[in-house]
């Protein structure tokens, strides 16, 4: 900027070198959204190519400037530069660029909305573009002026033109930005249309959603062509909505979810801010209100950062229900409270732009007339005679003003001469009537004060009467608020226990199961073994590889049953913990001692880094049941050549034992519902890394028995290399 303002400095000629420095600078200052700077240096350029009769300049100055503030929704003046343009364009004879102005126009009046107008000056930006065979911006003048027609949901209307963009932009091929537009219009067309509309489109009701879905993909199909991740959103998040009125929600939650990923990748703030929306509301239309909340409040955030008022207003009144639905009512008030102020927001702009609408429906028409009127003039005599007759017309209209604002002057002097009359004809009266007066007065003060004596009683019985009911009424209301939040919590309580029983039926299917499949074979495979040591004929390596084979399964079902029966009299209340200071380092090892030969067939190293004379209270049957579960699921996730690490810190008053693995570790989704307070076991048991087989009651066990221990057992989410479980036990003081 400092550099183009000393070059303008140093150039005092008036020629096009001083135009083209001159334009150079507004447009940095139009950088800098500095609107005075702007109009002085726009100004000067007006001036100077005037002068020189180089009108490319002067159009360029006018158009930019009324670019530059319809960008800032200053509607008036971007109006007004471009008429001027228009006739800068006009003087220059190009009317290519008359047609880009009403063009521009046609954007203008859609905004405020001033729909006629914008038709109009499509239409007028179409007539030329027609004249001189520029197709495709006789296509861009198509698929504004639809836009206009869909914003009036007149659908059909739409659709006709929409239809005649689509022929021209198709000579293009389908790797074409204007066929992407277009057919995510006609979708968006056949979607939003009403019974009424589907008649003039001549589609049966049925068959809507059907061709609508078929111009979403064509859509997306372009769009993905020329890689415009925008349209690719915008059509994905539009397929969505189709399959979501389909009815096929697994179809739309994939589409949703898509569309969020596309414009968060994109960085397309009202792309993404739509499609969380989209997103949160079906889920809460599925009643997954904890789900909706999170992608609603996401929503609301991004539209509140980039001023997206309706998407504001839509998520504040859906979260505003989903926070009502979870039983979150201050949250529900506030978000209402938020969606009414927005509202009243959206409101007063709206306002705002209907007072702008009228003024420049107003201005439009003195201007169109005075513009035409100047076109035909051409005589300088006429000129000034015009300037001349609007000169003494604007002096008639200060005489008339004048006039009447001496008239007013002397009628407040005549209002205040009859007043002051009136009121000394009044006294006057008064002093004839003083006598009698001073008698009535007595008799109306005496009157009064029976009146008043009379009103103070009636003004006390009624305060009494409204206090009781007060009171009542404030009894009642604490007695039914009481009342509810008595049959909420009790609601709560049902609702946690048949949680709770429901999946402790789900754990007893899983015994079943086990008890009935995996109890059979190791057993069926121990009558098999004795038969044929009965019969003697089996060779020395068979009876081994049997041996160890059946070893294996037996040892599991030692494990399993050893499960079952703990978790069974856990259940039965027949384990009282016995808890006592205990010496976690040497638990620890013995535990490690009875695994080690599980271990070291998958080569894998336990390390027991507790430190001696480390002490917590605790029963030590449980603690070593919980250990040895947790080591022996870390062997069995953990691939060969892995390790297996146990260690402890002190905490407060707390011993933290963490078992960590190697292992390819637990998802996200494993880690939350285990770390929920109301865990009761997955019900589903999961293969190791070489196929070893489990109960799915492990974990049940030991979050069982470490809540027998007034302990606390969790999961690490930010352990990335494996597993790690913390396991928190008391420690004695002193």
């Amino acid at each position: 900027m400092d550099n183009l303002l000393i070059l303008n400095q140093n150039n005092t000629k008036s020629d096009s070198t001083k135009l083209i420095l001159l334009t150079k600078v507004y447009r940095q200052y139009m950088k800098m959204r500095n609107f005075e700077k702007v109009d002085e240096y726009v100004d000067e350029t007006i001036q100077l190519a005037q002068k020189l009769n180089l009108r490319r300049y002067s159009f360029n100055a006018y158009y930019r400037r009324g670019l530059f503030n319809h960008g800032f929704n200053k509607y008036q003046k971007a109006e007004e530069n471009y008429f001027n343009a228009i006739k800068e364009a006009t003087a220059w004879k190009n009317l290519n660029q008359v047609a880009g102005c009403y063009l521009s126009l046609g954007a203008l009046y859609m905004e405020i909305p001033d729909y006629a107008k914008s038709l109009e000056m499509n239409q007028k930006a179409l007539d030329l573009y027609q004249k001189y065979g520029d197709e495709g911006n006789v296509a861009d003048c198509f698929t504004n002026i639809a836009e206009v027609y869909q914003d009036l949901h007149q659908q059909a209307k739409a659709l006709d033109y929409l239809k005649k963009a689509l022929k021209v932009y198709l000579k293009e091929g389908e790797k074409s930005r204007g066929t992407a537009v277009v057919h995510l219009s006609m979708g968006l067309a056949y979607f939003g249309a009403s019974k009424e509309e589907q008649a003039k489109m001549e589609i049966p009701p049925n068959q809507r959603l059907t061709i609508a879905l078929d111009y979403f993909n064509k859509s997306l199909k372009g769009a993905e062509l020329i890689e415009d991740d925008g349209i690719v959103a915008e059509s994905i998040k539009s397929i969505g909505d189709v399959y979501a009125e389909m009815g096929d929600k697994n179809l739309a939650l994939k589409s949703y979810q898509k569309a969020i990923q596309i414009s968060k990748t994109a960085d397309n703030k009202i792309n993404y801010s739509e499609s969380l929306y989209a997103l949160g509301d079906f889920y809460k239309k599925q009643k997954d209100y904890d789900n909706a909340v999170v992608l609603l409040a996401n929503s609301i955030k991004v539209a509140e950062e980039n001023k997206f008022f309706d998407n504001q207003k839509n998520s504040a009144y859906a979260l505003s229900e989903a926070y009502e639905e979870l039983g979150d009512f201050d949250r529900s008030l506030a978000y209402y409270k938020q969606y009414v102020e927005i509202k009243d927001q959206i409101f007063n702009q709206e306002k705002e732009k209907e007072i702008t609408r009228q003024q420049m429906r107003i201005d439009f028409g003195v201007k169109e007339r005075d513009y035409l009127f100047r076109q035909k003039i051409t005589d300088g005599e006429l000129q000034r005679q015009f300037l001349l007759a609007k000169q003494q017309q604007q002096q008639l209209k200060l005489r008339k003003q004048e006039l009447a604002i001496s008239d007013r002057d002397n009628d407040l002097q005549r209002i205040n001469y009859l007043t002051k009359k009136h009121e000394l004809e009044n006294a006057k009266k008064l002093q004839k009537s003083d006598s009698i007066s001073a008698q009535l007065q007595s008799i109306i003060s005496n009157k009064k004060i029976s009146t008043q004596e009379q009103q103070i009683k009636f003004d006390w019985k009624v305060k009494i009467f409204l206090t009781v009911g007060i009171t009542l009424v404030l009894l009642t209301a604490v007695i039914i608020f009481f009342n509810q939040r008595k049959t909420t919590r009790l609601n709560k309580i049902i609702n946690k226990q048949k949680r709770e029983l429901e999946q402790l039926s789900r754990v007893k299917d899983r015994i079943f199961s086990v008890v009935s499949h995996d109890m059979r074979t190791p057993v069926n495979s121990l009558i098999s073994f004795i038969q044929m040591l009965e019969e003697g004929n089996i060779e020395q390596d068979k009876l081994n590889r049997y041996a160890a084979s059946l070893k294996n399964n037996l040892t599991y079902t030692s494990t399993m049953m050893e499960n079952l029966l703990n978790w069974a009299a856990s259940q039965m209340q027949g384990f009282n913990p016995y808890l006592e200071e205990l010496n976690v380092q040497e638990t620890t090892t013995e535990v490690i001692n009875t695994l080690k030969q599980h271990a070291l067939q998958k080569n894998i190293s336990v390390n027991n880094h507790i430190e001696e004379g480390t002490f917590c209270k605790a029963d030590s049957n449980m603690l070593s049941l919980v250990l040895r579960n947790l080591i022996s699921n870390a062997i069995k996730f953990t691939p060969n050549e892995g390790s297996v690490t146990i260690n402890a810190v002190t905490v407060n008053d707390e011993l933290h034992i963490n078992v960590s693995d190697t292992g390819v570790g637990m998802s996200p989704a494993q880690i939350s519902h285990f770390n929920k307070p109301g865990y009761l076991g997955s019900g589903v048991s999961t293969l190791g890394t070489n196929k070893e087989k489990g109960t799915g009651l492990g974990l049940l066990l030991c979050r069982t028995f470490i809540s027998l221990m007034d302990g606390e057992i969790s999961v690490n989410a930010d352990y990335k290399s494996g597993s790690q479980f913390v396991i928190s036990l008391k420690q004695n003081k002193g």
